[in-house]
C-alpha cells in the first residue's frame, strides 16, 4: 500500500476546516493539518500576486488521490486550487498503519 501527502492552499482557515472535516469524516484522509497565515507569492494572469492563505497538509492513501481531489474541487472557492500529491517514501510503520486503518 502506498501513501501520500497532499498540499492544498485555501483562502482562509474556515474554508480549510470545512474541507478537512469533510475529508476526515468521509474517511478519505486520516488527518489534515491546517497551517494558518501562510504568505503566498505567485503569478496570476501575468501579474505578481501576494495573498495570505492557509495550507492544508492531507495524509491519505495514494489510491484515494482522485477522490480527495474531487472533494477539494467541489468545496474550494478558487477556480484553480493547488492540489499537489507527494509520495511518502519514508515514515514510521505504525503511523502508516494508522493512516490505512482510518481511510477507506
Amino acid at each position: 500500500m502506498e501513501f501520500i501527502v497532499i498540499y492544498c492552499t485555501v483562502p482562509n482557515k474556515k474554508e480549510g476546516r470545512d474541507i478537512a472535516k469533510t475529508l476526515v469524516t468521509s474517511q478519505l484522509a486520516a488527518c489534515v493539518n491546517i497551517v494558518d497565515k501562510v504568505e503566498s507569492v505567485f503569478s496570476w494572469d501575468h501579474k505578481l500576486t501576494e495573498e495570505h492563505e492557509a495550507l492544508l497538509i492531507i495524509k491519505t492513501k495514494k489510491d484515494l488521490f482522485e477522490k480527495v481531489k474531487d472533494v477539494i474541487k467541489e468545496l474550494h472557492s478558487y477556480n484553480v486550487p493547488e492540489i499537489i500529491g507527494v509520495n511518502i517514501t519514508q515514515a514510521d510503520e505504525t503511523y502508516l498503519k494508522w493512516i490505512a486503518h482510518e481511510t477507506k
